[in-house]
């Protein structure tokens, strides 16, 4: 994956000890799913891998639709709790874009690298989280 970092003087941290983990997660499923981001993805990986609490997982048919999931979820999570993710990987090419918050890691993929990768094969002992209420619709 290559990509952009932000640097350290451009991350915020504001919001993240009064909304939890589960709860920002469930933020960016639903911006990745009204943005129309395929097979939306919450996994609780707190016990399998100490460091990162939940993964959120989606994937797009092109790298266009790609970049305005990233940008829609970046803009959810900051608008509804004031925290900026630590770092941004993999937005030049848009195949595989990942979203560093510390505790919560975004994955949004492009179709066929999502298929590629398999995350969710690998992390398959991890617990879902459900993430869709009433107003939302899972595609």
């Amino acid at each position: 994956m290559t990509g952009t970092s932000k640097a350290p003087d451009q991350v915020g941290t504001t919001g993240v000890g009064t909304i939890d983990t589960q709860t920002r997660s469930r933020i960016a499923a639903r911006a990745a799913d009204e943005k129309k981001g395929e097979d939306v993805l919450v996994l609780d990986v707190a016990e399998i891998m100490g460091i990162v609490e939940c993964f959120v997982i989606t994937s797009a048919s092109n790298t266009r639709l790609v970049r305005s999931i990233v940008d829609e979820i970046e803009l959810r999570i900051f608008e509804q709790t004031g925290t900026k993710p630590r770092a941004v990987e993999g937005l030049r090419d848009a195949s595989w874009v990942l979203l560093d918050y510390g505790d919560l890691v975004v994955h949004v993929f492009l179709r066929e690298t999502r298929e590629y990768y398999g995350l969710e094969r690998l992390w398959a002992d991890a617990a879902t989280i459900p993430w869709a209420d009433s107003t939302t619709t899972a595609h």
